[in-house]
């Protein structure tokens, strides 16, 4: 199924009751007075984070959602029966934004977890509420409520504990499958990623973490170029950021220094909280060069990106120091507490 991370949807609560007018009827009681009841609540809809559920693909067919109405009061102080509140079920993840004000709503991020996003109508008052020492016959009622009405935007991001980040054909998707069970479309041209993939890296018994896959990124991508800003927001939830780039590009005339230094500039451009995360520098394809040849590109990409951060040099398809490289994250993000997602303002419009 085409992965989907953005849906709009209508939600509307249901409406509320109206109230009754009766009166009371009873044997050897000619003046029983008004007992007429309030109507029912309207139904209020709720999301829902569901486990199991990978994309927001189902909200393309059906995009919106109605709870019940409240039922009219009746004689004898009867309450109408309120609506049965309406439950939609969305992938962990998910962010909710109302359309018109631009207001985040809520952010469902544990299997379970409830948002409330549209109240029903309250049930109209019954004839029974407005009886008073001057007003013994009430012929009065109440409609109920109108329920909220709202258009959302939902928004899907990936939770993993680390984010792969690079240039399309760096050897991210290889990785992947090498290190997890993901079996990401792998292929010699660029773009073969279109939709971003997550594995469980176990290290040993009771420790793993989640490896979040990503669309490549070009430069411009902050601005709208290719397929890697539309999944950018997948990174923010991450932990650690592995840059992966290709030692040996299959182009004689690229730089993997400057394209290195493009990636970067794209994390600043879309978050400054988002290039400010802890990020390690991959040097990818070590079996596609000699020992020496490869021992030189490395030493001098590290040199001239003046690189502080940890640095590994692995080779994806071949498997060479993948092991150690996920030896050495699992310690470090059991060192290190759970980073909380950058505010909405801190990411370029």
């Amino acid at each position: 199924m085409r992965f989907v991370d953005e849906a709009v949807v209508k939600v509307q609560a249901g409406h509320g009751g109206r109230g009754a007018v009766s009166f009371r009827r009873e044997k050897f009681i000619p003046f029983g007075g008004p007992d007429g009841g309030d109507g029912g609540k309207g139904a209020d809809i709720y999301l829902v984070a569901v486990q199991g559920i990978n994309t927001l693909a189902d909200f393309r067919f059906k995009r919106a959602f109605k709870g019940t109405n409240g039922t009219p009061g009746a004689g004898a102080q009867c309450t109408g029966a309120a609506g049965e509140d309406l439950e939609v079920p969305v992938p962990i993840g998910t962010t909710v934004v109302d359309v018109d004000t631009q207001e985040e709503l809520g952010d469902l991020l544990h299997d379970g977890e409830r948002l409330l996003v549209a109240k029903g109508g309250k049930g109209g008052w019954g004839n029974l509420r407005f009886k008073s020492s001057t007003r013994r016959t009430p012929r009065k009622s109440m409609p109920g409520l109108e329920g909220e009405k709202r258009e959302l935007r939902l928004e899907m991001k990936v939770i993993a504990d680390v984010g792969l980040l690079g240039l399309p054909n760096a050897g991210k998707s290889t990785l992947i499958r090498a290190v997890s069970a993901a079996k990401p479309k792998v292929a010699d041209y660029p773009f073969t990623t279109l939709h971003p993939n997550l594995g469980v890296v176990a290290v040993g018994e009771g420790r793993s973490f989640v490896m979040a896959d990503i669309p490549g990124l070009i430069e411009g991508a902050a601005d709208g170029a290719g397929l890697g800003i539309t999944f950018l927001k997948h990174l923010q939830r991450t932990r650690i950021l592995l840059h992966l780039v290709d030692i040996s590009p299959p182009d004689p005339e690229a730089d993997p220094v400057v394209d290195a230094r493009a990636i970067v500039k794209e994390l600043k451009k879309f978050s400054p909280a988002l290039a400010l995360k802890e990020r390690w520098l991959i040097l990818n394809k070590l079996d596609a060069v000699s020992d020496e040849e490869g021992d030189r590109l490395c030493k001098d990409i590290v040199r001239r990106l003046r690189w502080k951060g940890p640095v590994h040099r692995i080779s994806g398809l071949a498997r060479i120091n993948t092991e150690r490289l996920c030896q050495e994250i699992m310690s470090r993000l059991e060192e290190i507490a759970p980073v909380p997602e950058p505010a909405e303002e801190t990411v370029a419009e």
